[in-house]
Protein backbone atom coordinates (compact mmCIF):
# COMPACT_ATOMS: atom_id res chain seq x y z
CA UNK A 1 0.00 0.00 0.00
CA UNK A 2 2.90 2.37 0.75
CA UNK A 3 4.55 1.72 -2.62
CA UNK A 4 1.19 2.24 -4.34
CA UNK A 5 0.77 5.59 -2.55
CA UNK A 6 4.30 6.66 -3.55
CA UNK A 7 3.61 5.84 -7.20
CA UNK A 8 0.44 7.92 -7.09
CA UNK A 9 2.38 10.78 -5.47
CA UNK A 10 4.95 10.73 -8.30
CA UNK A 11 2.14 10.83 -10.86
CA UNK A 12 0.61 13.76 -8.99
CA UNK A 13 3.86 15.75 -9.10
CA UNK A 14 4.39 15.06 -12.80
CA UNK A 15 0.81 16.01 -13.65
CA UNK A 16 1.09 19.28 -11.72
CA UNK A 17 4.25 20.22 -13.62
CA UNK A 18 2.50 19.46 -16.91
CA UNK A 19 -0.50 21.52 -15.88
CA UNK A 20 1.75 24.44 -14.94
CA UNK A 21 3.42 24.35 -18.37
CA UNK A 22 0.12 24.08 -20.23
CA UNK A 23 -1.59 26.93 -18.38
CA UNK A 24 1.43 29.18 -18.83
CA UNK A 25 1.45 28.66 -22.58
CA UNK A 26 -2.31 29.14 -22.97
CA UNK A 27 -2.46 32.35 -20.93
CA UNK A 28 0.54 33.90 -22.67
CA UNK A 29 -0.65 33.27 -26.22
CA UNK A 30 -4.12 34.64 -25.43
CA UNK A 31 -4.98 37.97 -27.13
CA UNK A 32 -4.60 41.21 -25.20
CA UNK A 33 -1.75 43.25 -23.75
CA UNK A 34 -1.79 43.20 -19.92
CA UNK A 35 0.80 45.98 -19.67
CA UNK A 36 -1.24 48.39 -21.81
CA UNK A 37 -4.41 47.45 -19.95
CA UNK A 38 -2.82 48.30 -16.60
CA UNK A 39 -1.25 51.49 -17.90
CA UNK A 40 -4.63 52.78 -19.07
CA UNK A 41 -5.89 54.15 -22.39
CA UNK A 42 -4.00 57.44 -22.07
CA UNK A 43 -0.59 55.89 -21.31
CA UNK A 44 2.35 56.57 -23.57
CA UNK A 45 4.41 53.83 -25.19
CA UNK A 46 7.25 54.55 -22.74
CA UNK A 47 4.93 54.00 -19.77
CA UNK A 48 3.70 50.70 -21.21
CA UNK A 49 7.27 49.59 -21.88
CA UNK A 50 8.22 50.41 -18.28
CA UNK A 51 5.44 48.17 -17.00
CA UNK A 52 6.54 45.38 -19.35
CA UNK A 53 10.08 45.59 -17.99
CA UNK A 54 8.87 45.68 -14.38
CA UNK A 55 6.86 42.47 -14.78
CA UNK A 56 9.25 40.77 -17.20
CA UNK A 57 6.76 40.82 -20.05
CA UNK A 58 9.37 42.12 -22.50
CA UNK A 59 11.45 38.94 -22.25
CA UNK A 60 11.15 36.03 -24.70
CA UNK A 61 8.45 33.53 -23.84
CA UNK A 62 10.89 30.72 -23.03
CA UNK A 63 12.72 32.95 -20.53
CA UNK A 64 9.43 33.89 -18.88
CA UNK A 65 8.60 30.17 -18.67
CA UNK A 66 11.93 29.27 -17.04
CA UNK A 67 11.54 32.09 -14.50
CA UNK A 68 7.93 31.11 -13.86
CA UNK A 69 8.77 27.44 -13.22
CA UNK A 70 11.65 28.42 -10.96
CA UNK A 71 9.43 30.74 -8.96
CA UNK A 72 6.65 28.16 -8.87
CA UNK A 73 8.95 25.57 -7.28
CA UNK A 74 9.75 28.11 -4.54
CA UNK A 75 6.08 28.94 -3.94
CA UNK A 76 6.12 32.27 -5.79
CA UNK A 77 3.13 32.68 -8.14
CA UNK A 78 4.06 36.23 -9.11
CA UNK A 79 2.18 39.49 -8.59
CA UNK A 80 -1.16 40.59 -9.88
CA UNK A 81 -0.78 43.33 -12.46
CA UNK A 82 -4.05 44.94 -11.39
CA UNK A 83 -3.67 44.91 -7.59
CA UNK A 84 0.17 44.63 -7.50
CA UNK A 85 -0.23 42.18 -4.58
CA UNK A 86 1.34 38.70 -4.56
CA UNK A 87 -1.03 36.18 -6.14
CA UNK A 88 -0.34 33.72 -3.32
CA UNK A 89 -1.61 36.24 -0.75
CA UNK A 90 -4.79 36.85 -2.71
CA UNK A 91 -5.39 33.12 -3.19
CA UNK A 92 -4.91 32.61 0.55
CA UNK A 93 -7.81 35.03 1.05
CA UNK A 94 -10.18 33.55 -1.55
CA UNK A 95 -9.44 29.80 -1.58
CA UNK A 96 -10.69 28.95 1.96
CA UNK A 97 -14.15 30.37 1.20
CA UNK A 98 -14.49 28.29 -1.97
CA UNK A 99 -12.99 25.19 -0.35
CA UNK A 100 -15.41 25.42 2.58
CA UNK A 101 -18.36 25.80 0.23
CA UNK A 102 -17.26 22.85 -1.92
CA UNK A 103 -16.61 20.58 1.09
CA UNK A 104 -20.05 21.29 2.56
CA UNK A 105 -21.68 20.78 -0.85
CA UNK A 106 -19.80 17.53 -1.38
CA UNK A 107 -20.82 16.34 2.08
CA UNK A 108 -24.46 17.02 1.22
CA UNK A 109 -24.08 15.20 -2.08
CA UNK A 110 -22.63 12.09 -0.43
CA UNK A 111 -25.04 12.07 2.52
CA UNK A 112 -28.06 12.28 0.21
CA UNK A 113 -26.80 10.54 -2.93
CA UNK A 114 -25.39 7.30 -1.51
CA UNK A 115 -28.29 6.31 0.82
CA UNK A 116 -30.98 7.23 -1.69
CA UNK A 117 -29.09 5.39 -4.43
CA UNK A 118 -29.14 2.29 -2.21
CA UNK A 119 -32.84 2.67 -1.42
CA UNK A 120 -33.67 3.27 -5.08
CA UNK A 121 -31.91 0.02 -6.03
CA UNK A 122 -33.58 -1.97 -3.24
CA UNK A 123 -37.05 -0.66 -4.20
CA UNK A 124 -36.41 -0.77 -7.94
CA UNK A 125 -39.34 0.39 -10.13
CA UNK A 126 -41.44 1.33 -7.10
CA UNK A 127 -42.57 4.79 -6.07
CA UNK A 128 -39.34 5.69 -4.22
CA UNK A 129 -37.26 4.63 -7.20
CA UNK A 130 -39.37 6.67 -9.62
CA UNK A 131 -39.18 9.73 -7.36
CA UNK A 132 -35.38 9.53 -7.00
CA UNK A 133 -34.95 9.08 -10.74
CA UNK A 134 -36.96 12.25 -11.37
CA UNK A 135 -34.83 14.01 -8.75
CA UNK A 136 -31.59 12.83 -10.38
CA UNK A 137 -32.67 14.06 -13.82
CA UNK A 138 -33.75 17.41 -12.38
CA UNK A 139 -30.46 17.80 -10.52
CA UNK A 140 -28.45 17.58 -13.73
CA UNK A 141 -30.85 19.69 -15.81
CA UNK A 142 -31.56 22.66 -13.51
CA UNK A 143 -29.40 25.75 -14.24
CA UNK A 144 -27.46 26.72 -11.13
CA UNK A 145 -28.12 30.46 -11.37
CA UNK A 146 -31.89 29.97 -11.81
CA UNK A 147 -32.11 27.48 -8.96
CA UNK A 148 -30.08 29.78 -6.71
CA UNK A 149 -32.28 32.79 -7.40
CA UNK A 150 -35.37 30.65 -6.82
CA UNK A 151 -34.10 29.55 -3.39
CA UNK A 152 -33.20 33.12 -2.51
CA UNK A 153 -36.66 34.39 -3.39
CA UNK A 154 -38.42 31.72 -1.36
CA UNK A 155 -36.23 31.03 1.70
CA UNK A 156 -34.56 34.44 2.07
CA UNK A 157 -37.00 37.01 0.70
CA UNK A 158 -40.42 35.44 1.22
CA UNK A 159 -39.92 33.22 4.30
CA UNK A 160 -36.94 35.17 5.77
CA UNK A 161 -35.48 31.96 7.15
CA UNK A 162 -31.99 32.31 5.66
CA UNK A 163 -29.79 35.23 4.51
CA UNK A 164 -29.69 36.21 0.86
CA UNK A 165 -25.95 36.35 0.31
CA UNK A 166 -22.52 36.72 1.84
CA UNK A 167 -20.47 34.55 4.15
CA UNK A 168 -21.22 36.34 7.44
CA UNK A 169 -23.44 39.25 8.49
CA UNK A 170 -21.78 42.67 8.19
CA UNK A 171 -22.06 43.12 11.96
CA UNK A 172 -20.43 39.75 12.73
CA UNK A 173 -16.66 39.55 13.15
CA UNK A 174 -15.01 36.36 11.86
CA UNK A 175 -13.16 34.22 14.40
CA UNK A 176 -9.39 34.37 14.74
CA UNK A 177 -8.25 32.15 11.87
CA UNK A 178 -6.88 28.68 12.52
CA UNK A 179 -7.92 26.77 9.40
CA UNK A 180 -9.50 29.83 7.67
CA UNK A 181 -12.73 27.81 7.39
CA UNK A 182 -15.38 29.80 9.24
CA UNK A 183 -17.42 26.80 10.37
CA UNK A 184 -14.38 25.01 11.77
CA UNK A 185 -12.69 28.07 13.29
CA UNK A 186 -15.86 29.28 15.02
CA UNK A 187 -16.28 25.88 16.66
CA UNK A 188 -12.62 25.68 17.67
CA UNK A 189 -12.82 29.18 19.17
CA UNK A 190 -16.09 28.40 20.94
CA UNK A 191 -17.96 31.17 19.06
CA UNK A 192 -21.22 29.29 18.56
CA UNK A 193 -23.21 32.38 17.50
CA UNK A 194 -20.70 32.91 14.70
CA UNK A 195 -20.99 29.24 13.77
CA UNK A 196 -24.77 29.50 13.48
CA UNK A 197 -24.45 32.65 11.38
CA UNK A 198 -21.87 31.06 9.06
CA UNK A 199 -23.98 27.90 8.77
CA UNK A 200 -27.10 29.87 7.85
CA UNK A 201 -25.17 31.71 5.11
CA UNK A 202 -23.66 28.58 3.55
CA UNK A 203 -26.83 26.46 3.40
CA UNK A 204 -28.37 27.90 0.22
CA UNK A 205 -25.20 28.11 -1.92
CA UNK A 206 -24.15 24.64 -0.75
CA UNK A 207 -27.52 23.19 -1.76
CA UNK A 208 -27.32 24.78 -5.21
CA UNK A 209 -23.74 23.61 -5.76
CA UNK A 210 -24.42 20.10 -4.46
CA UNK A 211 -27.63 19.46 -6.40
CA UNK A 212 -25.94 18.13 -9.60
CA UNK A 213 -23.47 16.22 -7.40
CA UNK A 214 -26.30 14.54 -5.47
CA UNK A 215 -27.99 13.55 -8.72
CA UNK A 216 -24.85 12.08 -10.28
CA UNK A 217 -23.84 10.13 -7.18
CA UNK A 218 -27.40 8.84 -6.77
CA UNK A 219 -27.63 7.64 -10.38
CA UNK A 220 -24.24 5.91 -10.36
CA UNK A 221 -24.78 4.31 -6.96
CA UNK A 222 -28.26 3.12 -7.95
CA UNK A 223 -27.01 1.50 -11.16
CA UNK A 224 -24.09 -0.22 -9.44
CA UNK A 225 -26.23 -1.38 -6.52
CA UNK A 226 -28.78 -2.93 -8.90
CA UNK A 227 -26.00 -4.80 -10.69
CA UNK A 228 -24.44 -5.90 -7.40
CA UNK A 229 -27.75 -7.14 -5.96
CA UNK A 230 -28.22 -9.36 -9.03
CA UNK A 231 -24.75 -10.91 -8.82
CA UNK A 232 -24.19 -14.58 -7.96
CA UNK A 233 -22.51 -14.04 -4.59
CA UNK A 234 -25.44 -11.92 -3.39
CA UNK A 235 -27.88 -14.63 -4.46
CA UNK A 236 -25.74 -17.15 -2.56
CA UNK A 237 -25.71 -14.90 0.51
CA UNK A 238 -29.50 -14.74 0.46
CA UNK A 239 -29.66 -18.52 0.14
CA UNK A 240 -27.50 -18.87 3.26
CA UNK A 241 -29.98 -16.80 5.24
CA UNK A 242 -27.87 -13.66 5.68
CA UNK A 243 -30.05 -10.70 6.64
CA UNK A 244 -31.18 -8.32 3.89
CA UNK A 245 -29.75 -5.33 5.76
CA UNK A 246 -26.28 -6.89 5.91
CA UNK A 247 -26.43 -7.92 2.27
CA UNK A 248 -27.31 -4.39 1.12
CA UNK A 249 -25.11 -2.32 3.45
CA UNK A 250 -22.00 -4.52 3.40
CA UNK A 251 -21.78 -6.96 0.48
CA UNK A 252 -23.60 -5.03 -2.25
CA UNK A 253 -22.47 -1.55 -1.19
CA UNK A 254 -18.81 -2.59 -1.16
CA UNK A 255 -19.03 -3.65 -4.81
CA UNK A 256 -20.91 -0.48 -5.75
CA UNK A 257 -18.47 1.85 -3.98
CA UNK A 258 -15.69 1.88 -6.58
CA UNK A 259 -17.66 3.59 -9.40
CA UNK A 260 -19.35 5.81 -6.80
CA UNK A 261 -15.97 6.92 -5.47
CA UNK A 262 -14.85 7.71 -9.01
CA UNK A 263 -17.91 9.90 -9.49
CA UNK A 264 -17.24 11.65 -6.15
CA UNK A 265 -13.68 12.47 -7.22
CA UNK A 266 -14.80 13.82 -10.59
CA UNK A 267 -17.61 15.87 -9.05
CA UNK A 268 -15.27 17.40 -6.48
CA UNK A 269 -13.07 18.79 -9.24
CA UNK A 270 -16.10 19.88 -11.24
CA UNK A 271 -17.53 21.79 -8.27
CA UNK A 272 -14.24 23.62 -7.71
CA UNK A 273 -14.28 24.79 -11.30
CA UNK A 274 -17.98 25.62 -11.45
CA UNK A 275 -18.36 27.84 -8.41
CA UNK A 276 -18.42 30.99 -10.55
CA UNK A 277 -22.19 31.12 -11.03
CA UNK A 278 -22.99 30.12 -7.45
CA UNK A 279 -20.52 32.61 -5.99
CA UNK A 280 -21.90 35.34 -8.23
CA UNK A 281 -25.54 34.70 -7.29
CA UNK A 282 -24.79 34.47 -3.56
CA UNK A 283 -21.99 37.05 -3.47
CA UNK A 284 -19.68 34.41 -2.03
CA UNK A 285 -16.09 35.73 -1.71
CA UNK A 286 -14.27 32.83 -3.37
CA UNK A 287 -11.94 32.10 -6.26
CA UNK A 288 -14.81 32.01 -8.76
CA UNK A 289 -15.35 35.76 -8.63
CA UNK A 290 -11.60 36.33 -8.42
CA UNK A 291 -11.07 34.24 -11.57
CA UNK A 292 -13.68 36.16 -13.56
CA UNK A 293 -12.34 39.59 -12.60
CA UNK A 294 -8.75 38.54 -13.35
CA UNK A 295 -9.66 37.07 -16.74
CA UNK A 296 -11.62 40.18 -17.76
CA UNK A 297 -8.62 42.33 -16.82
CA UNK A 298 -6.19 40.05 -18.74
CA UNK A 299 -4.36 39.58 -15.45
CA UNK A 300 -2.63 36.31 -16.33
CA UNK A 301 -0.76 35.60 -13.09
CA UNK A 302 -3.92 35.14 -10.99
CA UNK A 303 -5.53 33.10 -13.79
CA UNK A 304 -2.59 30.70 -13.80
CA UNK A 305 -2.56 30.58 -9.99
CA UNK A 306 -6.28 29.81 -9.82
CA UNK A 307 -5.94 27.12 -12.47
CA UNK A 308 -3.10 25.49 -10.56
CA UNK A 309 -5.04 25.58 -7.29
CA UNK A 310 -8.13 24.00 -8.86
CA UNK A 311 -5.97 21.44 -10.65
CA UNK A 312 -4.10 20.65 -7.44
CA UNK A 313 -7.24 20.00 -5.41
CA UNK A 314 -8.76 18.04 -8.29
CA UNK A 315 -5.69 15.80 -8.48
CA UNK A 316 -5.56 15.42 -4.69
CA UNK A 317 -9.20 14.31 -4.72
CA UNK A 318 -8.55 11.76 -7.45
CA UNK A 319 -5.41 10.50 -5.69
CA UNK A 320 -7.42 9.97 -2.51
CA UNK A 321 -10.03 8.13 -4.57
CA UNK A 322 -7.29 5.86 -5.99
CA UNK A 323 -6.02 5.16 -2.48
CA UNK A 324 -9.56 4.36 -1.37
CA UNK A 325 -9.83 2.01 -4.37
CA UNK A 326 -6.70 0.18 -3.26
CA UNK A 327 -7.93 -0.02 0.33
CA UNK A 328 -11.30 -1.47 -0.70
CA UNK A 329 -9.90 -3.80 -3.38
CA UNK A 330 -6.27 -4.87 -2.61
CA UNK A 331 -5.94 -6.33 -6.13
CA UNK A 332 -5.65 -2.79 -7.50
CA UNK A 333 -2.45 -2.07 -5.54
CA UNK A 334 -0.35 -3.83 -8.16
CA UNK A 335 -1.85 -1.74 -10.98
Amino acid sequence: MISFALRKLMVLVGTMLGLAALTFIITNVAPGDPARLVAGPDATNDMVETIRQEYGLNRPLYEQFVIYMRDLLTGDLGRSIVSTRPVLDELARYVPATLELVLVAMGLGIIVGVPFGMLSAVYKDRFLDQATRIFSISGVALPAFWFGILLQLFFAVRMEWLPVSGRLPLTELPPEPITHLLLVDSLLRGQFDTFRAALSHIILPAIVLSFPCMASILRVNRAEMIEALQSDHIVAARAHGISATKIVTIYALKNALLPTLAMIGLRFGWMLGSTVLVETVFDWPGIGLYAVSSALASDFKPVVGITLVIGFFFMIANTLVDLAYAWIDPRLRSA
